[in-house]
């Protein structure tokens, strides 16, 4: 039995927490935002109002301190929405914590004084200070895993071992894991696939959807390589895996329908999706500066449009 610490008690943290547990591991849950999640873990009932599901009866669940951090863990798993990746490392850093990490958050970040973009490992990693730092991505929704459908994910740190490690103690029948050394690849392609996603949704037919989602994987593949990552990662779980997933039935999908019905991003938002998180939608805010000024435009067409069409507020043309 390992000791497993969760932070963040949103709907994927929650839910991985189902197959830890099935696989014997002694798993305590933490959420430091939300009042809902804290209410939620903290009852008796155990009923998580997202997932709509009960969770374990041994699931734990303790308040978020920086005593709780640095109780004796095996792995700690972090949760959180990409905002809170810099609250985490900071908080990691002041408890002294040496405990190997893996990541579930998506994202990327855009680092204004060196200009350049930093996977949330790298981001984490500087913030923290702490060396072993794996990231777990791939297409899994959280209201199938917490209803133990089949899904697949990648692990990747850059010792192979060590994540083959992390996945003998989370894999189940049900929760299948792969792994990989190219860290860099699975965080662009997990990251970037929210924007592309986005893309894909605006098609108003099959037709154009398919031929957008064709040109979405030729970009990805593009930017994987040029963020160093490994080209062949981007047809893996964390790239058109993840990609299909999201573009099948997802927030960021959802809103690129209304992008192709013709509203511009604020109307959208606010009539139709006034209370989702559009991740697709943070990450253009965050690495904008970068792609518009650093990248080959001709390259990332899509990508640069939509950027624009978010930026500036316009009409989506396709």
């Amino acid at each position: 039995m390992k000791k497993i610490l969760v932070i963040g008690g949103g709907a994927m943290g929650s839910a991985f927490t189902i197959p830890c547990l099935e696989n014997k591991n002694d798993v305590t849950i933490t959420e430091p935002y939300s009042k809902k999640f804290i209410r939620d873990l903290s009852s008796k009932k155990k009923f998580h109002s997202a997932l709509k599901v009960k969770l374990p009866k041994k699931l734990k669940f303790k308040k978020f301190s920086n005593n709780l951090l640095r109780e004796r863990f095996e792995l700690i798993v972090i949760a959180l929405s990409l905002p809170g990746i810099d609250f985490i490392g900071k908080k990691l850093k002041d408890s002294n914590v040496k405990t190997p990490i893996l990541v579930l958050t998506k994202g990327l970040k855009y680092e204004k004084k060196s200009n350049r973009i930093l996977t949330i490992s790298e981001q984490l990693r500087k913030v923290s200070g702490t060396r072993n730092i794996s990231v777990l991505k791939g297409p899994c929704l959280a209201k199938e895993l917490a209803r133990k459908n089949q899904t697949s994910v990648v692990i990747a740190n850059k010792s192979i071992n060590f994540a083959k490690k992390i996945g003998k103690r989370i894999s189940t029948k049900y929760y299948l894991t792969e792994f990989s050394k190219d860290i860099i690849g699975v965080e662009v392609c997990s990251a970037i696939k929210n924007i592309y996603s986005m893309i894909i949704g605006a098609g108003q037919s099959l037709n154009i959807s398919s031929n957008l989602f064709q040109k979405s994987i030729i970009e990805m593949r593009y930017l994987t390589k040029y963020f160093k990552g490994k080209e062949e990662t981007t047809l893996g779980l964390a790239g058109t895996g993840d990609l299909y997933v999201s573009a099948a039935g997802g927030r960021n999908s959802k809103m690129g329908n209304y992008l192709g019905r013709g509203y511009t991003f604020k109307v959208a938002k606010k009539k139709f999706m006034p209370n989702d998180t559009v991740e697709g939608e943070q990450l253009v805010r965050e690495i904008a500066p970068f792609v518009l000024r650093k990248i080959d435009k001709s390259k990332i067409p899509l990508m640069v449009n939509l950027i624009r069409t978010i930026i500036r507020n316009k009409k989506l043309k396709i």
